[in-house]
């Protein structure tokens, strides 16, 4: 009887090489530091301030949370990415199994019952019989490493698709605050039409009194027109807005977005917590953009050392196990049952295909390269650009907030000279449509500086539930 142990055969596969190129992650492309910052080097840790912070706790404004809880549930571009990762961990799971041998068993079994002229005395005349058979299949011996090195392709490339399910919530988490910010503030500047178109049609009253009292001329009535019809546009601009933001945001969140939970204005700066300044340039490293592309870069890696065992031999064990029948009542004796194991071995003295399957996996591999150097430096202009804002946006804010107390008083004094026959309207004219346009300027810069602050969550990897996933 041949026997072979399947924990020998199993000892025989961890025995085996492996023919993958040894990996190391190529270095950054980028500077050691961020402009205008103190030199930090890119290390191989990449800081996890972001990753690290879930978007939970770096959204404070309670209906912003609902939004954006709503549109992870609902938004069909996550649901396609988390959907398109589960099945990546199929496959994986699929190739995994390659490295183990597929068992298959058979068996028949009955009962006889003889005629009493036919049994003999003393004998029973039901009889039961069974057959039993088993076998492994086509079980290949990864020597070389050929299946081991498929199965971290399969690996690598469920990663990379993780990450961009991960990069997919990022970016989801970023689009709905910024869609719900711009829906806010255009609130905020239809609100401040509005009170502009009111304003003006009393100031245009006025005018019009005047007129009719031989006080203005029909030029003062004219030019106090102007601004009327102006803010009338502006309305309207803005009713648009507001519906197309509102369109926006819905189709983000994936389903109607219910009243309550839709913003009135901006109203406040607290919306977000506030990103410390000081980061590390190496947490470039963590985000899901960069790491999917490092995953695809090991997955073709792996990919070489599958196409470098191609050219060894394939070393493949068929085995079969049998037993015979045996009759219950005694007429046979016993069963019998046997292993037997058939190795083979292929190897194609020259196949071309083999050879440029070997190439192709090099070309890949280069590509991987990089695609990963572009997402690092992608990253880098990223978080760059957003820090170059951040240093910025706080003394534009402040210098335009002072422009509207400025314009504010300006057109509180043109207006007095009018209306005391000291000055044409002109000068009102001037100063309302300045102010105007300052406030509305004040309204935008507010959105921004609030955008700016999740652009910076986002850029530094931000936006996820916890850590990245554990590779093997």
């Amino acid at each position: 009887m041949n026997r072979l142990p399947l924990y020998l055969l199993g000892s025989l596969v961890l025995a085996g090489c492996t023919m993958e190129p040894r990996y190391q992650r190529p270095n950054a492309p980028v500077p050691d530091q961020w402009p205008g910052t103190p030199a930090t080097a890119l290390g191989e840790a990449a800081p996890t301030y972001a990753a690290g912070v879930a978007w939970r706790d770096f959204i404070v404004d309670a209906r912003l949370r609902q939004v954006v809880e709503l549109a992870l549930r609902h938004n069909r571009d996550l649901r396609a990415a988390a959907l398109n990762a589960e099945l990546a961990r199929a496959l994986y799971g699929i190739q995994r199994e390659s490295l183990l041998p597929a068992v298959s068993a058979t068996g028949n079994g009955g009962k006889q019952r003889a005629a009493a002229e036919l049994t003999q005395p003393g004998q029973p005349r039901t009889s039961e019989s069974y057959s039993v058979a088993a076998g492994v299949f086509s079980w290949e011996v990864d020597f070389f490493g050929r299946v081991r090195s498929l199965n971290k392709e399969a690996w690598e490339n469920y990663q990379a698709s993780e990450e961009a399910r991960r990069g997919a919530q990022t970016v989801l988490v970023s689009s709905v605050s910024g869609a719900y910010l711009a829906l806010a503030a255009d609130r905020d500047a239809l609100a401040l039409a509005h009170h502009t178109l009111d304003a003006q049609q009393s100031s245009h009253a006025l005018v019009r009194r005047q007129f009719e009292a031989g006080v203005a001329t029909e030029l003062d009535l004219r030019q106090a027109q102007i601004p009327l019809e102006t803010a009338r546009a502006s309305v309207a601009q803005y009713t648009r807005a507001v519906a197309q933001d509102e369109n926006a945001l819905a189709l983000l969140v994936g389903t109607t977005l219910p009243t309550e939970l839709q913003p009135a204005g901006l109203g406040r700066d607290d919306y977000f917590r506030e990103v410390p300044a000081g980061l590390s340039s190496a947490i470039l490293l963590g985000r899901p953009d960069v790491m999917q592309a490092e995953a695809s870069l090991k997955a073709a890696n792996a990919d070489i050392g599958a196409a470098r065992a191609a050219f060894f031999p394939r070393i493949a064990l068929t085995g079969t196990f049998g037993s015979g029948s045996r009759e219950l009542s005694g007429l046979f004796d016993g069963g019998t049952g046997t292993w037997s194991f058939l190795p083979s071995a292929s190897m194609p003295l020259f196949d071309a295909r083999t050879w440029t399957a070997h190439r192709a996996a090099k070309v890949q591999r280069e590509l991987a390269v990089a695609r990963y150097e572009k997402a690092v430096q992608s990253a880098f202009r990223d978080i760059a650009d957003t820090l170059a804002a951040r240093a910025t946006l706080g003394d534009q804010l402040a210098a335009q907030e002072r422009l509207v107390e400025s314009l504010e008083e300006t057109q509180r004094l043109a207006t007095a000279r009018f209306e005391q026959g000291i000055d044409s309207y002109l000068a009102v004219l001037d100063a309302q449509r300045s102010l105007f346009a300052a406030r509305q300027g004040l309204v935008a810069l507010r959105k921004v500086t609030l955008a700016n602050r999740v652009q910076l969550y986002t850029a530094l990897g931000g936006g996820g539930d916890a850590e990245p996933a554990t590779k093997n």
